[in-house]
């Protein structure tokens, strides 16, 4: 297929910025340019202000029920055309074409769930004191927001955001990914098809630090939503906290994984190798730290090289492919570093640990033993195909090793033992813990994280709330 260059959607209308800037972007399974994408001015990023600030004022008084019509429609345009944005997504972000598709699909069951849950926000009543009072809790939209998605995952990321905002009855500018533009404009087209009103979503790209530095402190923007890295993320709080603007942060992770002597270890191996390779590795949710105990250790360990050097690494359009490149060359670098550092303090390389080819931007699947805590992949997100497969003896050291770090976002653990399960749930510091499966990212079910992996959840009735302001009304009745 031709990837079509991807321009800025703005009060209902495409359109290539105002000074005909653009950037390139690549294809990362070649390295190759196959198209550009515009990049905002700051007067594209004024009307983007202007039509939102309009926009809000009539879709915030569009009853939810009309919303969810809206919304549903939508979501059934980004369904029929998930075969056609699965591969403008795999063109451009690299991952195998069926998890393309299951990326789409599942932006289309979250903007039924948001458009379901915006039907049922429902405020309180609460009991009086006196007669003749009536307290009641309502539920308003807070306003325009600013959203930032990275490219990991260019449309559900965008997703969650976009459809809980306009559920609720706000309006939206999404600062889409400029790695991986298409898809995302995509999803907005779907929106915009499914017909929400001009001005409800606006679309824009650019330099990221020039825009969230222009929408965040004006005036119109009431509400800041950003998935990215902490770093990122700590800057932009601060600046949203300067103008007193409510905040969404996903920000990044280093989910342990638990493996306990009693734990099913073929389940275990085929559950957390599917997790840890998916996407290339670059999810914040992905297990990183694989924490094992002692009697487990040698034959889960075994298990999971084999489980990582039968992956089939190559171009995502091949239907053969299990993991596609990584998305750019800084992620290769970043792969190339977190393994010398990890071997020059002790590691021992079990599998990968190099780049293939010269081409494009592969990885291999890499597993890394033994690793001390003075190594920089045990304190840094790695975001790549890298595992890291540790011991432990006894209960209490696992669960001192997996809460160590000040990310706190997902945890995994295995064991038979209920008593062990029930433990874990309120001992691991972290937003998400799943035992005995990969259960995490549902349309249902929330989704955020705690210390410096976030604040604030973005799925499940927890969707929405963000995006509320709760108002007091309480009058006598003479």
């Amino acid at each position: 297929m031709i990837y079509p260059d991807v321009s800025l959607f703005i009060d209902g209308s495409w359109s290539v910025a105002g000074a005909g800037a653009a950037i390139d972007v690549l294809n990362p399974a070649t390295g190759d340019r196959i198209g550009v994408v515009a990049k905002a001015t700051r007067a594209d990023l004024d009307h983007a202000l202007a039509a939102a600030d309009r926009a809000f004022k009539t879709w915030s008084k569009i009853s939810a029920f009309e919303r969810y019509k809206i919304m549903r429609k939508s979501a059934e345009v980004l369904r029929a055309r998930a075969d056609a944005i699965a591969e403008i997504m795999t063109i451009e972000q690299g991952k195998p074409l069926a998890q393309s598709k299951l990326e789409t699909l599942n932006g289309a069951d979250i903007i039924d769930w948001c458009a379901e849950e915006g039907r049922r926000a429902y405020g309180r009543l609460v009991p009086a004191r006196a007669d003749g009072v009536r307290q009641m809790v309502v539920k308003t939209p807070v306003g325009p927001v600013a959203a930032f998605t990275p490219w990991n995952f260019p449309i559900n990321q965008a997703v969650r955001k976009i459809a809980a905002a306009l559920a609720a009855g706000c309006v939206i500018i999404i600062k889409g990914p400029e790695e991986t533009p298409a898809s995302c404009a995509e999803l907005v087209r779907a929106f915009a098809d499914g017909g929400v009103p001009s001005g409800v979503i606006n679309l824009v790209f650019g330099v990221p630090s020039e825009i969230s530095e222009h929408l965040i402190p004006n005036p119109v923007i009431r509400k800041v939503s950003f998935t990215g890295s902490t770093a990122v993320g700590k800057r932009l709080a601060m600046l949203a906290g300067e103008h007193m603007k409510r905040i969404t942060m996903e920000l990044g992770g280093h989910a342990p994984a638990l493996v306990f002597d009693d734990a099913d270890l073929d389940a275990a191996v085929k559950q957390l190798a599917s997790g840890k390779y998916r996407n290339a590795g670059q999810i914040c949710v992905a297990p990183t730290r694989f924490l094992v105990q002692e009697k487990a250790y040698a034959p889960f360990l075994e298990k999971f090289v084999d489980a990582a050097k039968a992956i089939k690494v190559g171009d995502g359009l091949d239907p053969e492919t299990t993991m596609g490149p990584l998305a750019h060359l800084r992620r290769v670098e970043a792969m190339e570093a977190f393994v010398a550092d990890a071997l020059s303090h002790g590691a021992k390389l079990c599998a990968g640990g190099k780049r293939i080819g010269n081409k494009g931007f592969f990885f291999e699947p890499t597993v890394l033993a033994d690793v001390p805590n003075s190594a920089r992949t045990m304190n840094e997100e790695p975001f790549g195909p890298l595992a890291i497969i540790n011991r432990f003896d006894d209960y209490e050291e696992a669960v001192t090793e997996a809460n160590r770090l000040d990310y706190g976002l997902a945890a995994y653990a295995y064991t038979k033992s209920a008593r062990t399960m029930n433990k874990l749930g309120g001992a691991i510091e972290s937003g998400m813990v799943s035992i005995n499966h990969l259960g995490l990212g549902l349309p249902e079910i929330p989704f955020g994280g705690i210390k410096d992996s976030g604040f604030g959840s973005e799925g499940g009735a927890e969707a929405l709330e963000a995006f509320f302001n709760t108002k007091l009304v309480t009058q006598f009745e003479d």
